[in-house]
């Protein structure tokens, strides 16, 4: 694979929210329905908060329909657009690569998943600046079976394939996996219980520390330092 020759710069985020209502469903044995949308919104709101703080991000647009999270996520300091096409994922993060391009035509754009409350912003420079050699890379989630970062560089369109088992679908469309040590919490989502309990136990931010502290007493659950 070719690598690319035009430096990226500072990369633009595009993070794609499905109203809260809706969002996280198979967390709700875990959290039971009235904090389920609360935990949806601290796992974004941790997300957003590390991906701000990254030095080589510049900005963070979140694509939502939800006017509660887009309020708490602009208040971070996101650019917050509606979710204009309404046909699911990939149709959402096209659509905020193309807000993102409108405004800046070489921007350098990459989709990031709202569910990673551990999120580092070094861990993420990281992963940022060696996508900067590839015109499309990815990272597989920890499971390693679907896709929690998808980046392409200035003049490559994103073409996302998130959703169930993405990685192959990334790999065939000719996207680089990126395979670096110690980047964990660019790995690890939350769709379950267990994928909450290993996001925890990596040391999640605040918002989703709360949350867990808000659950009902768990016998197996981590203590957060």
């Amino acid at each position: 694979m070719a690598t690319n020759t035009d430096p990226a710069g500072p990369w633009s985020l595009v993070v794609p929210l499905k109203p809260l209502s809706q969002a996280k469903s198979r967390l709700a044995p875990v959290t039971g329905p009235v904090l389920r949308p609360r935990l949806a919104l601290a796992l974004a709101r941790d997300t957003v908060t590390a991906a701000l703080s990254c030095p080589v991000v510049l900005d963070v647009v979140v694509v939502t329909d939800d006017p509660r999270a887009g309020a708490a996520l602009t208040a971070l300091g996101a650019r917050v657009v509606a979710d204009e096409p309404g046909r699911g994922l990939n149709a959402a993060l096209a659509h905020g690569e193309r807000t993102v391009r409108a405004g800046r035509p070489r921007a350098a754009v990459a989709a990031l998943n709202a569910d990673l409350p551990a999120l580092r912003p070094e861990e993420l420079a990281r992963v940022l600046n060696y996508s900067e050699e590839f015109p499309r890379a990815f990272v597989t989630d920890a499971a390693g079976i679907g896709t929690t970062f998808l980046s392409a560089v200035p003049g490559v369109e994103l073409r996302p394939a998130f959703g169930g088992p993405s990685r192959a679908r990334h790999l065939d469309s000719g996207a680089v996996e990126i395979d670096l040590p110690g980047i964990d919490s660019v790995r690890q989502d939350v769709d379950t219980g267990e994928d909450l309990r290993a996001a925890v136990a990596l040391g999640v931010g605040p918002y989703t520390a709360g949350q867990w502290a808000a659950m009902a007493p768990d016998p197996d659950r981590p203590v957060i330092a």
